[in-house]
């Protein structure tokens, strides 16, 4: 009986011995999730945000597939060229390039630019339809573009409006996913929530501001 006893208290000794070893362990395996997880965060995401002001700067996320056929209902019937103001994985600018209008994605992030590069190349878009730039919108003229696609943040929006209205043409027209304009008279919006869009006509938002 003593014996047996002395097994069980010898049994129990181990297992707490073993418990901090254990413990030590997960922490360990914790850690290099944690790692593995910022590395991978800050390759979509740094490359791009050391390009841009810190007040500019606005996080990768993408569209849903509700939101993006919710854009592409306010852009039937359009014509001419469009630039998508920070394109991602580039599939805003495939969608529209499928209603025929020339796509122009702008993204500063290297990978994601190369993922969208990758993607038109296999489907076999040509570049005439769908290209996809490494330039900063917030430095780029934009008075070709008669339309214009983006999904920033609401801190960027104020700042983004003077910029479209100074440089975009008459008749362009402007689609805004999630974050509305906090200025703008919108002409028309689908969706609802987190798929909501909102579409704005710069003739539209001009006779507004005169």
């Amino acid at each position: 009986m003593e014996d047996s006893i002395d097994v069980i208290l010898q049994d129990q000794n181990t297992k707490f011995l073993h418990r901090p070893q254990d413990s030590h362990h997960l922490s360990m395996v914790l850690g290099g999730l944690l790692v593995g997880f910022y590395r991978l965060w800050t390759m979509f995401v740094q490359p791009g945000f050391r390009k841009v002001p810190i007040k500019l700067q606005v996080p990768y996320l993408p569209s849903s597939t509700i939101q993006t056929q919710n854009v592409m209902k306010l852009l039937e019937g359009r014509k001419g060229c469009l630039a998508d103001l920070g394109s991602g994985d580039g599939r805003l600018v495939f969608a529209a390039s499928s209603l025929g209008l020339q796509s122009t994605g702008f993204e500063i992030n290297s990978i994601l630019l190369t993922y969208a590069r990758s993607k038109a190349w296999w489907k076999g878009i040509p570049t005439y339809k769908a290209t996809f730039v490494n330039k900063d919108f917030w430095k780029t003229d934009l008075s070709r573009y008669n339309n214009v696609t983006v999904f920033l943040a609401p801190g960027v929006m104020e700042v983004l409006e003077k910029k479209l209205l100074a440089e975009l043409p008459d008749g362009a027209r402007v689609i805004s996913c999630r974050f509305p304009f906090p200025h703008w008279p919108s002409v028309g919006t689908e969706g609802a929530g987190l798929d909501q869009v909102w579409a704005y006509d710069i003739n539209a938002v001009r006779r507004i501001a005169t």
